[in-house]
């Protein structure tokens, strides 16, 4: 069985080398398939890590009328903290605010000045929430917007806000959904080329295949070789293809300052493409082992399906 084995990958092998500029195009084009399916793996990687750090830094503010005591807004604080949608909330006194408004813009004398000519701290005491979820920050300004808060609540920046939260949210799906579809275009292309690959074998070796069925050789031993042509094209574009994307990667940052420097800011909040394929190596290398094979050997199974009756 093992012998078997050995000559029917050989023949495969021998085939692909001798099919010439065709196993070029079709590797060729399995790379291109297998590097869309990378580049959209790690695509992910990065829309998950900044839909991570956006969803940090969002929060919506209730701010409270002046006249509202703290110990008021603490109970409001405590109450919130109950609903399950709720991950944190930090209470910000109108000192606090003033303190954090002075110290970001001590170095802006216009600003300072129309400060100084209020005369009076302008600023509302305010409670900043967190949601678990982006979603849930609706269910929660509905909490706050109810009629038991009105008297002490000033406004509400929910809504200001929520335009922002929604286009970063359609922007990230619009993105996955547009990289699916290039892979699926791909992944199609990529059947049709290795299967008119293999059809083309067949059709250059019908006297072999003949003499083989002359000589009672098994449909195993017949189709096999046909079949490891796809498989061992899958496996070249799958070292080709992390052979590129490994360099690419780890010099990133310096490409992408090359031609824009503004996308160095994707790198600069944490996230390096280098190094999510090192920690994510077993996850991509299956996924691209799951799409190269499996497109190599279904477009070859298709082919001799269609070609090769044994």
């Amino acid at each position: 069985m093992l012998a078997t084995l050995k000559r029917i990958i050989k023949s495969g092998w021998l085939g692909l080398r001798r099919n010439g500029m065709f196993s070029i195009a079709t590797i060729f084009v399995m790379v291109l398939t297998i590097s869309l399916v990378t580049s959209f793996f790690i695509l992910q990687g990065l829309s998950n890590f900044l839909i991570s750090s956006l969803e940090e830094k969002f929060d919506i503010s209730a701010y409270f009328k002046k006249e509202v005591l703290e110990e008021e807004i603490i109970k409001i604080k405590e109450e919130l903290l109950k609903i399950p949608e709720v991950k944190d909330v930090e209470y910000i006194s109108r000192e606090q605010a003033l303190e954090k408004f002075t110290a970001k813009y001590k170095d802006n004398a216009q600003m300072m000045e129309s400060l100084d000519e209020i005369g009076d701290n302008p600023f509302f005491a305010s409670l900043n929430i967190k949601a678990k979820d982006p979603e849930k920050y609706e269910e929660v300004s509905s909490f706050l917007g109810q009629s038991t808060f009105q008297n002490i609540i000033e406004k509400i920046d929910y809504y200001q806000k929520k335009t922002l939260i929604e286009d970063v949210f359609s922007i990230t799906s619009g993105i996955k959904k547009l990289g699916i579809i290039v892979a699926f275009i791909f992944g199609v292309l990529a059947i049709l080329v290795v299967f008119n690959t293999i059809s083309l074998a067949i059709l250059n070796n019908k006297e072999e295949i003949s003499i083989m069925r002359l000589v009672g050789a098994s449909n195993w031993f017949i189709r096999g070789p046909f079949i490891a042509q796809g498989i061992i094209s899958s496996l070249i574009a799958i070292l080709v293809t992390l052979l590129i994307f490994t360099p690419v990667s780890y010099f990133a940052i310096s490409i992408f300052s090359f031609f824009s420097p503004k996308l160095t800011l994707i790198f600069a909040s944490g996230f390096h493409p280098y190094k999510f394929i090192l920690s994510n190596f077993g996850t991509l290398l299956l996924i691209q082992i799951l799409v190269g094979i499996g497109i190599g050997f279904f477009s070859s199974l298709i082919a001799i399906r269609r070609h090769l009756q044994v």
